[in-house]
């Protein structure tokens, strides 16, 4: 009887201890995708109309083309440009108006970006026109949220800095959950009349972390130009070139560095969640609303209702399990041995 139990329980035991194994290895695999390498922590920009930091980039940080850029280069160096894909504030929560301070919004207050941020009539302008208009922006790390497009007024001067008055005071695109083609997040609105040199200024928040991103793409309404100085038209970063700079940029490999102390930027986990979702035009409040606090230490996550401490929560209580029934068998083979 004794015998026959010992050889139950033995068999019981290596069952359980495969099943918490296959678990344990699945969780880690999980929680290492969110600290890791690749590109868990790097999010996007817009490339249609082509951001400034995109197009700055798609032209070489190294040896860019047009004054404008050689110019943003030469006052914050090529890294910004590395990363392209990395203009946020960690911790905005719909407060864009009240941490950016005017003069500042290409870069979103983070001095690292602070030569997105130069007031000069030459920026490589996309052309633009009124209507209907499909708009892609690169997105390097799907999350929920909702994108906000503004678009300047009339009489807007970009050979000044640009203030927050300079922005029509609702967007005229707000789109939430946009669905992804081909690594793009891909939605349509519709582009009011306007004239001559303009900039769309765009608000990514996500719903799933405080954390928002923003973009400033300059364009261009009419044939001529509106009678302005012609200016080049930029180009998207090609997949090759994201490639190409990937071990340059320090916004993929462990988020955005050390972040930027008055705007709170910094690294911010990338919970990646199914793509659709409806879109709505105009109308909306100019900040996107907050989300919601989970009641753990960290922000709530929008799929699995947990915080931001979940995942790695997880993978703690199952290793600590695991290693806990390594421990046990190996001393229980210690034990026999010295019998």
């Amino acid at each position: 009887m004794g015998t026959r139990w010992g050889t139950l329980v033995k068999e019981l035991f290596f069952v359980s201890f495969r099943r918490v194994a296959a678990v344990v290895t699945g969780s880690v695999v999980v929680g290492l995708s969110g600290v890791g390498g690749g590109q868990a922590f790097a999010h996007g920009s817009m490339t249609d109309p082509v951001s400034r930091v995109a197009g700055c980039y798609a032209e070489g940080p190294e040896a860019p083309r047009s004054a404008a850029c050689k110019a943003a280069v030469g006052v914050g160096g090529t890294q910004p440009f590395y990363d392209w894909n990395g203009v946020n504030i960690a911790n905005a929560a719909g407060k864009h108006r009240e941490l950016i301070p005017d003069g500042k919004l290409c870069s979103a207050g983070n001095e690292k970006y602070r030569g997105l941020d130069l007031a000069r009539a030459d920026w490589p302008a996309s052309r633009l026109t009124a209507g209907a208009h499909t708009f892609r922006y690169k997105g390097t790390a799907p999350h929920k949220g909702s994108f906000a497009l503004y678009v300047t007024k009339d009489g807007y001067d970009p050979s000044k800095p640009l203030k927050w008055s300079d922005l029509e005071e609702k967007p005229f695109v707000t789109v939430t959950d946009p669905g992804m083609e081909n690594g793009d997040y891909v939605f349509r609105g519709t582009v009011p009349e306007k004239s001559g040199r303009h900039l769309i200024y765009s608000v990514w928040q996500r719903s799933d972390s405080p954390e928002a991103f923003y973009t400033c793409s300059d364009v261009v309404f009419g044939k001529d130009g509106g009678g302005t100085a012609p200016a080049p038209a930029p180009t998207a970063p090609s997949e090759e070139q994201i490639e190409e700079g990937r071990e340059e940029s320090s916004v993929e490999h462990g988020g955005h560095g050390d972040g930027d102390a008055a705007t709170g930027a910094g690294e911010t986990a990338a919970v990646p969640t199914p793509s659709g979702g409806a879109t709505t035009e105009a109308g909306t409040a100019p900040n996107v609303p907050a989300p919601a606090a989970g009641s753990g230490s960290g922000v709530e996550l929008a799929e699995t209702g947990g915080d931001g401490a979940t995942p790695y929560l997880a993978v703690g209580g199952a290793a600590g399990l695991a290693v806990g029934a390594v421990m046990l068998f190996g001393a229980g083979r210690r034990r026999r041995a010295e019998r």
